[in-house]
């Protein structure tokens, strides 16, 4: 304002200060505006892995450390009285060479032993050394001769017996590159100077690509089993994370349960992949985060990843006034929660589980419900409380069902691998490729929780291909 206008308002010019009052209305609703774009850039800086869905590796250097769990107060490494433990001996039948050793003279009178006196006095100590072969590779040359017939002359070459490999390698190198390729994200480079170095075999980049496209397309059978077992499971856990492919961008599925694995590569993170990959008539249980792309189940078929909510009440409780005390009430009952979740783990009383856990639905509701109020206050979390209140059943599923946990971080566990790889290969090429690194995934997350060899399992899937026969399924 200057101060011709401050005088004519003094004064009684009723014009300017009706001009005066319109313009100060909207310099107060732009103020407004201003706060509430400057809170939420200040709640996005603050944005860690302790308030977000973030992963810990993209916290800023200004966030603050993650909580540690309490220390016990001992110092390091075994503890008094402690057996101990030891590498366990091969048995005899594993053992290919046994060396004996018998001692030359007597440590106490220094007697040399003959022959003759090499007599037990007990058990032997075995002592094992395992130690790679000087050339760990064996190379077969199948000659292809060809016969000329004495009655038409025609020359005849002999063909390749069933079984043997059209490729170069056979299906236990094959099996190994791409375990180095899929288990520990060896690149293509690396594989060929491991291949060279341990095994004395030279492999170029391409042929590495194209023994990973060959496992990718031996596997699309047991991958298409490993979908059906998911969408007839009765507990899923699902989550989804960003994918390139050519530098498009896609997103990686997850879906898990206790035994089987299944990554699925899609255009979107819409609903209907989700619908795709756990099936139109999917009757069990998703648990997952409050991602909108599973908003199509009923809210009674879900369980809602009580970590994640854990990471909302921590942002909410760094927030101002109502919202603070908000989110920390909220924590409050989240840590009640997982206090009596870890003693179910315990004595497995689903009764006291669901009695402790009936109190805390009763004090979240409450905390809910006040915070839905249309109000000012209330303003930067009523949203989140409506949107609870809209999926309550899914909150408390982990209480009266089987099988069901608290958290999804059965399935974030098993991104984390997929993840890491889609860094160090900054994802697919092509479809073909997308085909390729899903069923791999699949597969070698799926041996892991079975506590299975991927090597091996490879290698049966590798030497069925060789030989036309359908791919074997995981059991």
């Amino acid at each position: 304002m200057e101060r011709v206008e401050a005088e004519a308002i003094v004064d009684g010019d009723r014009e300017t200060a009706i001009l005066f009052l319109l313009r100060l209305g909207e310099v107060v609703e732009a103020n407004g505006r201003l706060e509430a774009r400057v809170g939420e850039l200040e709640r996005r800086l603050n944005r860690s892995s302790r308030n977000s869905s973030l992963p810990p590796s993209q916290d800023p250097p200004s966030a603050p450390p993650r909580p540690g769990g309490k220390g016990s107060g001992r110092r390091r490494g075994g503890q008094p009285g402690h057996e101990g433990r030891h590498r366990r001996l091969l048995p005899p039948a594993r053992v290919d060479e046994v060396v004996e050793h018998w001692p030359e003279r007597c440590g106490s009178c220094a007697h040399v032993f003959g022959l003759p006196e090499r007599v037990d006095a007990g058990e032997p100590t075995r002592y094992q050394v395992a130690e790679l072969p000087p050339r760990s590779v064996v190379v077969t040359e199948h000659r292809l001769h060809g016969v000329c017939c004495p009655g038409c002359e025609a020359r005849t070459l002999a063909e390749l017996p069933v079984g043997v490999p059209r490729s170069a390698f056979g299906p236990r190198l094959q099996a190994a590159v791409v375990t180095l390729a899929v288990r520990n994200r060896v690149s293509r480079r690396d594989t060929t100077e491991l291949v060279r170095e341990l095994f004395g075999v030279e492999l170029s980049t391409g042929s590495v690509d194209a023994i990973i496209q060959r496992a990718g397309v031996a596997l699309a059978g047991p991958h298409t089993e490993l979908e059906q077992r998911i969408k007839a499971a009765s507990v899923v856990n699902i989550d989804e994370t960003g994918w390139k492919t050519g530098g498009d961008k896609r997103t990686l599925w997850a879906a898990l349960t206790s035994l089987t694995a299944v990554f699925r590569i899609a255009p979107s993170r819409h609903a209907s992949e989700a619908k795709t990959l756990l099936g139109e008539r999917f009757k069990g249980i998703v648990c997952s985060d409050r991602y909108p792309g599973y908003d199509y189940l009923d809210p009674a078929q879900r369980q809602i990843c009580w970590a994640h909510l854990a990471r909302d009440f921590t942002a909410h409780s760094e927030g101002m006034s109502e919202q603070k005390q908000f989110g920390e009430a909220c924590l409050e009952v989240a840590g009640e929660l997982f206090t009596a979740w870890d003693a179910y783990q315990e004595d497995g009383d689903r009764g006291q589980l669901q009695a402790r856990t009936l109190l805390l639905q009763d004090t979240l509701r409450t905390l809910l419900e006040r915070a839905d109020r249309k109000s000012p206050r209330t303003r930067y979390h009523s949203a989140f409380a409506r949107n609870l209140l809209k999926r309550w059943a899914g909150l408390w599923t982990f209480t009266h069902t089987d099988g069901v946990e608290p958290t999804n971080n059965h399935v974030e566990r098993g991104l984390r691998s997929a993840v890491i790889y889609r860094k160090l290969s900054f994802g697919s090429q092509s479809e073909q490729g997308e085909r390729t690194i899903e069923r791999l995934l699949s597969a070698s997350l799926t041996c892991r929780l079975r506590k299975q060899s991927l090597f091996t399992y490879l290698t049966h899937v590798l030497t069925a291909h060789a030989r036309g026969d359908p791919a074997p399924n995981l059991p």
